[in-house]
């Protein structure tokens, strides 16, 4: 087998309404993790996500680390992403410093500007913007960090930094691997110019299209003076492997089939009409409006998700791997599927399909 980071990626959905279920989706993830840490896995994440009931409820996912930080040993703490564009870069330095220092130097700091309108109007930030944001935020915060302990005085468009000391520094020096995440080869080729270690996913726009973005990303990487080899590039999929590709599918396909269909009017919302984002949610949006059957075949086809036997995903790393992925990031929980299967799978994959 190709030799490949495995990692688990977190939304927090709830399927339910009560107080209760939340609570309980909250325990089961804290759960998880425990279990990914004697299992075996190398980092969980966690996205940020606000005001998107039931798909996900991860609105705080650094005090969510902060707890599993407790409770764990080795795993490493993915922020999968930041969104910068929302508040100042001090509290982003000092919030994931926190966490580097309380885990004992195990945070992975995932960046991103977010896809939300809603949550650009909620922030009261112009989401035409967004980009400019994000790298104004990112400069800061590593600005920051590299300053160790001294005074940082900046002056930009959108943040003021007026000659202060900002305090914790991270444990690891000079500062956590920065990741940037994005669904868009343009997106892709911002992370390469500076170097950045890259996350995204399949779910959009199918593991071929994707594998074209990442050769891409590796070129601009070389011609902006950085090893492509040098740079981790971690793709997220929702995972469920069982004995047979019977069983998988029989568990697995509504939950992930409900998540699929949140996640297209997520990063697209149905009346937002920008263009880049349409062309990037084709294959993702024809599957979501398909008969189920149908749609799991595409998704699966495309490798989208991957939800079958223990060959079959092993078939599927392998795919994942030669698409130039350093990294894969499992959703095994993902669409309110029972806390029983999440863990039965994750051991399984661990067990007879890492490599």
């Amino acid at each position: 087998m190709t030799s490949i980071r495995v990692s688990l990626g977190y939304e927090l959905e709830v399927r339910g309404r009560s107080r209760e279920v939340e609570r309980r989706a909250f325990a089961n993830v804290m759960e998880q993790v425990v279990l990914a840490d004697r299992l075996g896995y190398d980092t969980a994440w966690f996205v940020e996500h606000h005001f998107t009931r039931g798909f996900s409820h991860s609105s705080a996912p650094d005090l969510v680390l902060a707890g599993i930080s407790q409770r764990t040993e080795r795993i490493r703490l993915g922020l999968g992403v930041v969104l910068l564009p929302f508040q100042s870069p001090i509290r982003t330095a000092e919030r994931v410093a926190t966490l580097d220092v309380i885990s004992g130097g195990r945070v992975e700091f995932g960046t991103g500007r977010g896809a939300s309108p809603l949550e650009y109007q909620a922030f009261q930030r112009p989401f035409e913007q967004s980009r400019s944001l994000w790298e104004e935020s990112l400069e800061a915060v590593l600005a920051i960090w590299n300053a160790d302990g001294e005074p940082v005085t900046r002056s930009g468009r959108y943040f003021e930094i007026p000659d202060v000391a900002v305090y914790p520094r991270p444990a690891q020096e000079p500062h956590p691997p920065v990741w940037v995440a994005s669904t868009s080869l343009d997106g892709y080729l911002a992370a390469a110019k500076q170097g950045y270690n890259l996350l995204g996913m399949t779910m959009l726009k199918g593991l071929d299209d994707v594998a074209g973005d990442i050769a891409a990303y590796k070129r601009c990487l070389a011609e902006n003076g950085f090893d492509p080899e040098s740079r981790r590039i971690a793709l997220m999929i929702p995972w469920y492997v069982a004995p047979t590709q019977q069983e998988a599918v029989d568990t697995a396909a509504d939950p992930v089939l409900w998540y699929l269909r949140r996640q297209i009017n997520l990063v697209a919302p149905p009346d937002y009409t920008d263009a880049r984002h349409a062309t990037h949610r084709v294959l993702g949006q024809q599957a979501a409006g398909m008969p189920p059957d149908e749609a799991m075949r595409t998704l699966r086809d495309e490798t989208m998700v991957v939800i079958d036997d223990v060959e079959g995903s092993r078939k599927a790393v392998e795919r994942i791997a030669a698409a130039g992925a350093t990294d894969l990031i499992l959703q095994a929980q993902v669409g309110g599927l029972a806390h029983e299967r999440v863990c039965a799978s994750m051991e399984l994959f661990m067990r007879e399909v890492a490599p």
